[in-house]
């Protein structure tokens, strides 16, 4: 019989763990909903925060919510529990992405990953200069094994690929920028005093500077780069660059490589570096194609890192655990 109970205080530790999880334009699309019965968390889509033009199949939001999901995951775990996972457990409702049990103990034959519990809070992009110190061999393996687990493919650039993905990223920014249609979008998730309705999304100070040597193409949220809103300065000459990709490209991929995503980002970040997303040509099909690598097993990608030592950065602010659960039984 379960016996395991769960108290207000943690389980609202636990969401706001999920929460700092990174989301595209920081949308946050994601609710909770907890089963008492089952000692269960339900995760689901929040589709009215989704990107109807850079994301209509909601692939990123899926990404969004499976960011969430490991940080969720950790979080259970830092208290002692073991978090049963089952992604799109019922078809009769796509909203909902994921349940996680919490289970007294852990089981004898799963691993017994680090604790990234801290990282979780330490956490988030940061779209500021890195430095060219290189990251050793050993780390790199390191986050490409934890891409692994997830069953994701982490695949670093060498200088030559960096600059062809960089092109194509290039592109994609353009593209954006230049659409009338995406780029209103993307400014409806920057806070302006014009938006004060919007109960979320990109602060102006977390932007940061734009390439002033146009090599990195940091998304432009406002479309006004190298003006006075925008600033520029100098990025790093030899930009560390990873593809993490999956070898499908179905709903549960895309939770799998938001996972990912996250677990490899909370690994970064107990190193001490930092990172940056670049996603912008995964919101054109023809060049996410060009992304892609079969030979190499880069089949289906779904985003771009950018891996260095820098700058902090300003973080990007989260809701309040009581705005994204359907319902606190407590």
């Amino acid at each position: 019989m379960q016996t395991l109970t769960l108290d207000a205080r943690t389980l609202e530790t636990l969401v706001s763990a999920a929460v700092a999880a990174p989301s595209i334009h920081n949308t946050q699309p994601w609710r909770f909903r907890l089963d008492p019965d089952a000692v269960a968390l339900e995760v689901r889509a929040a589709p009215e925060r989704s990107l109807r033009f850079s994301d209509p199949a909601g692939r990123a939001l899926h990404m969004s919510v499976g960011a969430s999901l490991c940080n969720l995951r950790v979080a259970i775990a830092h208290f002692g529990w073991w978090p049963r996972t089952r992604l799109l457990p019922r078809p009769d409702d796509p909203r909902l992405l994921a349940t996680v049990r919490l289970e007294d103990g852990t089981p004898a034959e799963a691993p017994q990953p680090p604790d990234l519990y801290e990282a979780i809070w330490r956490r988030h992009s940061s779209r500021f200069p890195f430095s060219g110190r290189p990251v050793s061999p050993a780390v790199l393996e390191e986050l490409a094994e934890t891409a692994r687990v997830e069953g994701a493919l982490l695949d670093f650039a060498t200088p030559e690929e960096a600059r062809r993905l960089l092109r194509i990223t290039t592109e994609g920014e353009r593209r954006n920028v230049h659409d009338p249609v995406r780029r209103d979008e993307s400014r409806l998730w920057v806070q302006t005093p014009a938006r004060e309705d919007r109960d979320i999304g990109m602060p102006k100070a977390a932007l940061g500077p734009q390439d002033a040597w146009e090599r990195i193409p940091m998304r432009d949220f406002t479309a006004a780069a190298h003006s006075e809103r925008l600033p520029a300065a100098p990025f790093e000459r030899s930009p560390l660059l990873a593809v993490l990709a999956t070898p499908h490209d179905r709903r549960a991929d895309w939770l799998r490589a938001g996972q990912a995503l996250q677990h490899v980002l909370l690994v970064a970040t107990s190193f001490g570096l930092r990172a940056s997303l670049l996603h912008q040509a995964m919101e054109w099909p023809d060049l996410r194609r060009e992304v892609s690598r079969p030979d190499a097993g880069l089949h289906h990608p779904q985003i771009l890192l950018r891996l260095g030592y820098g700058p902090e950065g300003p973080s990007s602010p989260r809701r309040d655990p009581e705005a994204v659960m359907d319902k606190l039984p407590f």
